[in-house]
Parts: C-alpha cells; structure tokens; sequence
C-alpha cells in the first residue's frame, strides 16, 4: 500500500517496438525510454523508430538510447564519435532527450559526457546502468549534477533493483534533489510500492511479454533457426504498475 502523503514518481516505460509506441499512446505513462534489443539490455534504435515515435499521436516525451553495442560502457574514440553523431540524429529526428553513458576504468567518462551535454543543447539527458557499474556512486552522483545531466537510471548496483532498496534510498538522499533517481532493473508491478518508499524520483520498466514467432532459418548465434519467441511490451503489465502508481 502506497502512503498517500508520499509524491508518486513517474513512470517511464522502456519500449522497443511499434506496438510498444502505441501502447504509450493509450497509456498514461509519463515518458518513454525508446531504444532497441532489450535482450541485451537496449542499442540505439533505428532513425525510423525514432520518428515514428515523434510522430505517434499521444506519444508522451520520448527520450533515446545511444549505445552502439552490447558488452561493457568503455568505448574507444571512435565509438565515443559514434555515440555523440547519434545523439545529434535522434534529436533531430524528435526526440525530447537521450540516455547514454560511458565509463573510463571505474570513472565516468567526463570527456564523452561533456561532448554529449554540449550536443544535446539543453535537451534532458538521462545517465543510464553504466552508473551501477561505479565503485563510488556518491562521487558520481555529485559529477553528474554538476555536468547537467538531468537523472540517473540506477538499479543501486544489483542485478536487480528490489535487491538493493536501502542502497537505493541512499542514493535518493545523496542526490538531495540536485539530479533525479530513477529506478530501474527487474521492475515488476507487485515491487512499485517499496520502489515509491524509497523517495525515488521516477521508476523505468519495460514490462515485457514474450510472443510466438518462430524463426525458420538460423541469423546468427542469439538468433539460431526454430527460436520460438520475441519480446514486446505487455500491456497488462504496464497496467498493472500505472495502477499500483495510483492512476
């Protein structure tokens, strides 16, 4: 049960699909986080998903991915030159903000983050779970503040978020208001009352279902032939959490 004297934070809903878009639209979420292939954990997505996202009727502010490949968030110069063109076609292609990040050994890395501030002209930047991947997240979070980065998708430094709520609300008193938590990793519709005592500022999730759709012939090694199912947004879940966040 949720106290009503606390303030409900938003909710932001992961989507990588066109169903995903209009289940947004119909939906009263807050913001979206628009990317591709959550299998492993969200890439950039495509310029035209970019823009049919714009231009979805309803479609609340739409905030980008930009990461270039799975793995690990050290990028080398020229992946770092990639991040910062992306961030400048996703906006101009509509988006209202960008979640990025980027690591050098157990630091942010200040120089990406600074060419991406700089390109993303006063639009919201999101740091993403590079964050959770820091040995010092107090520092961290004092770093970001003061760069202009508007919020911070952490999961507290666990696989999954509800494992590490008083960390969490650690975080929150450490941000002092000074830049937005955002709780994300594992977000399930029963968890969203303890996620809301923390004091967060925002709660991500991407609500996902699986769906028949049987691959005929191999495409690769994640994707070998009779892979019997896909990811897109379920629509019961999100529900579900727009309802335990009272609405």
């Amino acid at each position: 049960m949720i106290d009503t004297d606390v303030v409900l934070p938003a909710f932001e809903l992961a989507v990588q699909d066109i169903h995903g878009l209009s289940v947004a639209a119909r939906l009263p979420v807050d913001r979206i986080e628009l990317c591709a292939a959550l299998a492993v954990g969200g890439l950039t997505p495509s310029l035209g998903l970019v823009e049919a996202a714009a231009g979805t009727p309803g479609i609340p502010p739409v905030h980008v991915l930009v990461r270039p490949r799975p793995g690990g968030f050290d990028y080398d110069a020229e992946e770092c030159d990639l991040i910062v063109r992306d961030v400048r076609h996703v906006l101009s292609a509509g988006a209202h903000g960008v979640v990025i990040g980027g690591v050098r050994g157990d630091r942010i890395d200040t120089d990406l983050l600074k060419r991406i501030i700089e390109e993303a002209g006063g639009a919201d930047v999101t740091f993403h779970r590079a964050f959770d991947t820091l040995p010092d997240p107090a520092s961290a979070l004092d770093l970001l503040a003061t760069s202009g980065v508007r919020r911070v998708l952490t999961s507290a430094g666990a696989d999954a978020v509800g494992h590490a709520l008083p960390a969490l609300a650690s975080l929150v008193r450490a941000a002092a208001g000074g830049i937005e938590i955002m709780a994300g990793g594992g977000v399930h519709p029963e968890l969203v009352p303890d996620l809301v005592a923390t004091g967060v500022a925002a709660i991500h999730a991407s609500a996902k279902r699986t769906v028949a759709d049987t691959v005929t012939v191999g495409l690769g090694t994640a994707a070998p032939a009779g892979a019997p199912t896909r990811e897109t947004t379920d629509e019961a879940q999100v529900e579900r959490i727009l309802a335990a966040l009272g609405r």
